[in-house]
């Protein structure tokens, strides 16, 4: 039989914890065989692994890089770029 557990007022569900962290997510998650960046984010797959570890200052660093990412990908793409 699996345990249940109470409901203890002022605690915060999982799914509330997770929200307050910041998250360049778009739920495309495909991996670009070459860049080998998520063409969604842009995210490589140990930062998006690692995500809910890193601390914020981490997170916003890694955030702030990722439209120069995602721009030198689609440059790749469109000028064939192997």
């Amino acid at each position: 039989m699996a345990r249940r557990y109470p409901y203890v007022r002022g605690r915060i569900s999982i799914q509330a914890a997770m929200s307050q962290i910041s998250s360049p997510c778009t739920k495309i998650c495909t991996i670009d065989p070459q860049s080998r960046l998520c063409l969604g984010c842009g995210r490589t797959l140990t930062e998006i692994a690692q995500w809910a570890a890193l601390a914020e200052p981490e997170r916003r660093r890694i955030m702030a890089e990722l439209p120069a990412r995602r721009g030198v990908a689609r440059a790749d793409d469109r000028s064939g770029v192997a």
